[in-house]
């Protein structure tokens, strides 16, 4: 979960080269080669196990001799090939795989339809051919090291009752160089094209990690009086201030200098990739930050998968490769986004402290007034705490009572939030209702 710009004192600057005295920030020689080697390490483990992965994929597809087929030692040894098969990750999304979904009493057929590209996102359309209007709902998924197929489950839940169309974030290891930087102004400027494509009366869902750009987007929007301007935002366990009850990742982010990240934590793209040489913060790097914080977790769902294909446990073995399909899909960051993400909402909490800029102008959320807030917070998230959502409320000072909504989910923790039963039988009503009065 990661977001945002540049901090301004009495001089607003734009991503500058990171550091302090005692940790400089990268240059000369030696820098250009620890930042390929993070990545030429990962990918030269990646190129050895493939084709130990490939092995395993076919001892899986022959199975055991006919007569052996089904002996308890052959149904073992193939859990464990399935699982040296399955030890790898992918840098593809993944499809969506929504074709229909049901609206009213009949099944209406979905088509996925790009109705705006840049090298760097695509505004993706789920295209339903139906007659009656349904409010236009822009989901923007996080830019946090997985793809928008995330929120597979969070579009399929919404299709019914909304036109929904999502931020469909590139793999930046595909983007050539000559495509240029992609920070936090960027992405504001991305949302605020999205939004004036799409036309006034959209409303907005962001869930996580872009919160603060959504929130600043408006705020932006509202300061210009552009038409486009939302109708309503839903904001969901997003880092607004971060300062309030902090997790284990705030803590975190506020140890080490913005310069340690710099040097520790980007890579370069190897030469075999359209974007070789873009400064990259790697997806691989964020999965296995997520995992370690529940390490315990993944280590029991994989005993619990090998179990389930020994004992010819179908339905619960496809339920634990769906998720993990999705989890080791990766896509990585650009540099800079990830690190003034770190620097400007995790270290220096310039939303809330109203020193938040965007393309040298303060962004002032009090300017939000024509346009519904909803906060959604998860009681156990272990991610983004309880309070530091619901602190946008604060912010958008002069927004009206009667136009300020908030939700605590009891129950779930951060993915709880925007899938899962109580996301579709607690959480979804309430967004619905949300967009449904600010239509």
């Amino acid at each position: 979960m990661f977001i945002f710009l540049s901090q301004c004192n009495k001089k607003c600057t734009r991503f500058q080269p990171l550091g302090g005295p005692d940790e400089p920030p990268l240059g000369g020689q030696a820098a250009p080669v620890r930042l390929r080697m993070l990545y030429l390490a990962y990918q030269t483990q990646s190129d050895i196990m493939a084709p130990v992965r490939a092995w395993a994929n076919m001892a899986v597809a022959a199975g055991g001799p006919p007569l052996l087929g089904d002996h308890p030692a052959i149904r073992n040894l193939t859990a464990a090939y399935e699982l040296i098969a399955r030890a790898g990750l992918t840098h593809t999304r993944p499809a969506f795989g929504i074709r229909s979904v049901m609206v009213g009493n009949r099944e209406v057929e979905v088509h996925e339809e790009a109705a705006h590209a840049t090298p760097f996102g695509t505004l993706l359309h789920f295209k339903k051919d139906i007659a009656s209007a349904q409010p236009r709902v822009l989901l923007v998924a996080p830019l946090s090291g997985h793809f928008a197929t995330l929120l597979r489950a969070t579009v399929q839940t919404m299709l019914p009752e909304h036109d929904v169309y999502i931020t469909d974030w590139h793999n930046v290891r595909d983007v050539p160089l000559a495509a240029g930087r992609f920070g936090c102004d960027e992405y504001v400027d991305h949302l605020i094209k999205f939004l004036e494509l799409m036309g006034p009366g959209m409303h907005v869902v962001a869930v996580c990690q872009p919160c603060v750009a959504v929130l600043a987007a408006a705020a932006v929007m509202a300061q210009a009086q552009n038409p486009a301007q939302p109708r309503s935002i839903t904001l969901m366990a997003g880092p607004i201030d971060t300062r309030v009850n902090p997790s284990k990742v705030n803590t975190l982010a506020k140890k080490r200098s913005i310069g340690w990240f710099e040097r520790t934590l980007t890579a370069m793209v190897p030469p075999r990739y359209p974007g070789a040489f873009r400064r990259v913060y790697p997806g691989f790097v964020q999965l296995a930050a997520f995992m370690s914080m529940n390490i315990e977790r993944h280590i029991k769902a994989h005993h619990e998968l090998y179990q389930n294909i020994a004992d010819g446990e179908s339905e619960r073995t496809a339920i634990i490769k769906v998720f993990y399909d999705e989890y080791f899909a990766v896509l990585d960051l650009t540099a800079e986004f990830y690190l003034e993400t770190v620097r400007v909402i995790f270290q220096e909490h310039a939303l809330p402290l109203g020193k938040l800029i965007w393309h040298g102008n303060t962004v002032d959320p009090s300017a939000i007034r024509r346009t519904m807030l909803l906060t959604v917070e998860g009681e156990r998230d272990d991610i983004c705490s309880v309070g530091q959502t619901v602190a946008a409320h604060d912010l958008c000072g002069k927004l009206r009572p009667y136009m300020k909504r908030h939700h605590l989910q009891a129950g779930v923790g951060h993915y709880g939030v925007f899938s899962g039963k109580r996301w579709e039988t607690q959480v979804y009503p309430v967004v619905k209702n949300a967009i449904l009065a600010s239509d």
